[in-house]
């Protein structure tokens, strides 16, 4: 598993099928909820003469990182949850959503069923789409063409924000840093983040108070940073807006800030979108990078032609048999990335393996579907907690083979069907 990588849509959709398998293979994904609606509104939009929308999202599909993809839950539930007392980490940790506390031989687990993005993009993969989901791509598209950025930016000129007030992306970022930072009305403060970040009107009281009591009206920053990240990217965007810095004539240069609101949850941010080149290194930690998307591509491209020499026998072994590590090229991005994030020598060091044992192998697929199929725990006794638990189990549906690549050993495919689960 390689470095945690955030990506856009635009990055994926500019790799051939066999560098996004590379870039599955090196790198751990995160599937962020924008870059499922991005897709899936396609459905809804002209295409180039030849194709159809399907054919479109089927193609976007098809690069899905299935075999190391890792969805992260939506930014506004996360909001929700800090503002209810839950701790969110930012410091890299994906936080899932969906998994399912069990319980094993007096030892805690969580189980991770395959999200509602990991099935979707593999029914489009296949050219199956649901009538809701089309339902879904026209409103997104009517909502995107809707917005009108230029009415947006006049009414908070009018307020006095213009090129000369603010003039740069980073005063847009101190400003709105200094907006949310600011102790001289917090309880409007926090009244505005929780109605910019559609909280139920019911549960302001509550919020408010908890935050005086418990909190003892801390700095929001403090109290909820994960709520105040989003909302400096809001405020930052609009600024940048008003002062010319970012363009009024695409809409989707508002859907594209969203990916920002993802920033905490990875080492890296790869993108192919200018504004997200410009903007996205103002959100991020000093542990983390932005990587332009053509210069990874390019890197995926040459590794993909390396091993495109091996003959079939090897590739029939499977990606983490004839590739443990990338291949040692001069100026490698895939590499520099990895030792990065993994550590100088990660990928020189020997590989170590342990003699082939097909009994303990059974023994270890055995246990592992035991945790998968034990019965949930008690809700009013399980950890809240993921890092309490003893094992973490994640099912995926991963194909054999995918492009020019067995992703697994093609000798897999041939073993009896009723044989142990890999998932």
């Amino acid at each position: 598993m390689g470095p945690i990588a955030l990506f856009d849509k635009s990055f994926l959709q500019s790799l051939t099928v066999d560098e996004a398998v590379w870039f599955a293979h090196f790198f751990m994904p995160v599937v962020c909820p924008m870059f499922y609606v991005e897709t899936l509104a396609d459905l809804d939009k002209a295409v180039r003469e030849g194709r159809t929308p399907e054919q479109e999202v089927g193609i976007i599909a098809e690069k899905f990182p299935d075999a190391s993809a890792a969805p992260c839950a939506y930014h506004l539930n996360l909001a929700f949850s800090e503002l209810s007392g839950a701790s969110i980490d930012m410091d890299g940790r994906i936080p899932r959503a969906g998994g399912t506390a069990v319980t094993l031989d007096g030892k805690w687990g969580w189980v991770f069923d395959r999200s509602p993005e990991e099935v979707a993009f593999s029914r489009w993969s296949q050219g199956k789409f649901l009538d809701v989901e089309r339902g879904v791509a026209a409103r997104w598209r009517s909502t995107l063409n809707s917005v009108d950025l230029a009415v947006i930016a006049k009414a908070i000129q009018e307020g006095g924000v213009n090129a000369r007030t603010c003039k740069s992306l980073e005063d847009a970022r101190a400003m709105a840093h200094a907006a949310i930072a600011s102790t001289k009305d917090p309880y409007q403060t926090l009244g505005s983040i929780l109605t910019l970040l559609s909280i139920p009107r019911e549960y302001h009281t509550r919020i408010i108070e908890r935050w005086a009591v418990q909190c003892g009206k801390a700095p929001l920053q403090k109290c909820f940073p994960y709520c105040s990240h989003i909302m400096q990217i809001e405020l930052f965007f609009y600024l940048a807006l008003a002062a010319g810095h970012i363009g009024t004539a695409r809409p989707s240069n508002r859907t594209d800030m969203t990916y920002l609101y993802y920033l905490p949850f990875c080492q890296m941010f790869v993108s192919s979108d200018r504004l997200h080149e410009r903007s996205a290194p103002l959100f991020m930690r000093e542990d983390q990078r932005f990587v332009w998307g053509a210069d990874l591509k390019e890197d995926l491209k040459q590794i993909n032609l390396y091993y495109e020499e091996l003959p079939e026998s090897e590739k029939e072994k499977g990606l983490s048999h004839i590739a443990y590590a990338p291949p040692k090229r001069e100026g490698s991005l895939v590499r520099e990335l990895r030792a990065q994030f993994l550590g100088k020598g990660y990928d020189d060091a020997p590989r170590v393996t342990a003699p082939e044992d097909p009994e303990k192998e059974r023994q270890l697929v055995e246990e592992l579907n035991r945790w998968v199929e034990a019965e949930p725990a008690d809700p009013s006794e399980a950890p809240t907690d993921y890092e309490r638990g003893d094992t973490m189990a994640f099912k995926r549906s991963v194909r054999l083979r995918k492009g020019s690549w067995w992703q697994l050993p093609k000798e897999l495919g041939t073993k009896d069907k009723k044989g142990p689960k890999r998932d």
